[in-house]
């Protein structure tokens, strides 16, 4: 079952960036994972506005994967400068519908 990590991220110092763009694309590629986007292009259509600064959207073919990726003693330095230099949320969904009334997912 595929899984998908949204980063909402908000950067208070951008030092980080340049190498965790470059770099870390490549260890969520060895993972078995994919960026369906990495976007500062933001817009609300509904609810509050955010403060984010960019919005990435992963898909992993497992969350073992994920895990294995979010461990990966590679990720560690990247990972602990995007947290110091950005407010970070990260949230993992799976590709079900919890309402069962989707018929090409499963339900959830």
């Amino acid at each position: 079952m595929s899984v998908y990590l949204i980063a909402d991220i908000k950067v208070t110092d951008d030092g980080w960036v340049p190498e965790y763009a470059t770099n870390v694309h490549n260890l969520v590629e060895k993972h078995g994972g994919r960026y369906l986007s990495r976007s500062g292009n933001i817009e609300t259509l509904e609810g509050a506005d955010k403060d984010s600064t960019l919005i990435a959207l992963l898909e992993f073919p497992t969350r073992q994967a994920l895990e294995n990726f979010a461990s990966d003693p590679a990720y560690g330095p990247y990972g602990q400068a995007r947290q110091a230099g950005s407010i970070s949320n990260f949230h993992v969904i799976d590709d079900t519908d919890i309402a069962g009334a989707i018929p090409y997912l499963q339900a959830g």
